[in-house]
């Protein structure tokens, strides 16, 4: 006899340890030193704004009635995620958007922004040289081509952080491990494998997505169990039987756990043909009469072979794919097939259409 070897999968594949995520910064600023790309000034009043508002700020006063029309200069949005546990100092990358009629940002440089959490604190302040994949040209005559996306780039580690994101782990020693895949078969081999392997009593699942496993409440101490807690391996639960439509390409993933009830399908078509033509009834050379055109219409009716085959009561994938294959069902014939089947009760999977 072959034994078939189990698939498990690490504990860090199959969780997220609660509190540890990474959290989303946004600012504003200027991108400044552009080929004339920038924002057309008069479309776009908030930039001229900025750029008064950083002039004063540099002792530099702007005339009320002088209106400076900058074509280097773009309003733009920055945002980034900043890690979990991220430190004063470390660098993290930023994407730059426009937020004007600014026609690229390539070449620009962003001046220096300060970015804000959720909460309104400042978290980290970017600056730097951009990078722009996209590319867009431009002729007299109106032409245009376009590669990509100018009007947005990166930075890389193009923003400092300046203060750590609040930590949400509980300090009691208590580590709740969420699952990525709520099952409530995986949540409870999970917790009798921790305590398999750490003592009965240390973990216990509260529900489908959550396993709530007792730590030690020294911070170092924690930090060691939890390596240790990512490297078990458990058997996660078998996925649920799904079928996934993509209307919009025609795709169809059908999960191999799908099975149906006792079923005969019907496959035909009937085509439709509708032809318009025009008879001209022309009268002869010394008649009085008038040229008179008339339309005709023939219709023409076309059923194609119907074929019917057995389902049986829980056949697998392959089977499902050979009879369907051998009617000749096209992907469309096919959606309806399964779609027929999910109305009639006899698909036992999720039918599920993107």
């Amino acid at each position: 006899m072959l034994a078939v070897p189990a698939s498990a999968d690490r504990v860090k594949d199959l969780v997220n340890v609660a509190g540890v995520r990474e959290n989303q910064l946004v600012g504003y600023g200027l991108v400044v030193g552009l080929s004339g790309t920038g924002d057309q000034t008069s479309q776009a009043p908030f930039t001229i704004q900025s750029i008064r508002n950083m002039l004063t700020g540099f002792g530099v006063r702007v005339p009320d009635n002088v209106n400076p029309q900058l074509k280097n200069v773009a309003a733009v949005t920055i945002h980034a995620n900043l890690p979990a546990f991220a430190k004063p100092g470390q660098t993290i990358d930023v994407t730059v958007s426009s937020i004007g009629n600014a026609a690229s940002l390539r070449g620009g440089s962003l001046l220096m922004a300060p970015m804000m959490g959720a909460d309104g604190q400042v978290y980290a302040v970017a600056q730097g040289s951009l990078l722009v994949s996209g590319l867009g040209v431009e002729g007299n005559d109106g032409s245009r081509v376009t590669v990509n996306i100018p009007s947005a780039g990166r930075i890389p580690n193009g923003a400092i952080v300046e203060r750590p994101a609040p930590s949400q782990m509980a300090s009691n020693g208590e580590v709740m491990l969420n699952l990525k895949t709520p099952d409530f078969t995986t949540a409870r081999r999970l917790s009798e494998k921790i305590n398999e392997f750490f003592g009965a009593g240390t973990a216990s699942a509260m529900d489908s997505a959550t396993v709530k496993v007792l730590g030690p409440s020294s911070a170092d101490r924690r930090v060691t169990f939890i390596s240790m807690l990512e490297e078990l391996e458990v058997d996660p639960a078998e996925a649920r039987a799904r079928v996934v439509v993509n209307s919009r390409t025609g795709t169809i993933v059908i999960g191999g756990n799908v099975r149906v009830m006792p079923t005969a399908v019907t496959h035909g078509s009937l085509t439709v043909s509708v032809t318009e033509r025009v008879d001209i009834s022309q009268p002869n050379a010394f008649a009085d009469g008038q040229t008179v055109a008339a339309g005709r219409s023939s219709i023409d009716v076309a059923e194609s072979g119907s074929r019917m085959f057995l389902l049986d009561a829980g056949v697998t994938l392959e089977e499902i794919v050979k009879a369907i294959n051998q009617v000749g069902a096209a992907p469309g014939d096919l959606v309806a097939i399964l779609e027929a089947l999910n109305q009639a009760g006899a698909l036992r999977a999720e039918l599920l259409v993107i």
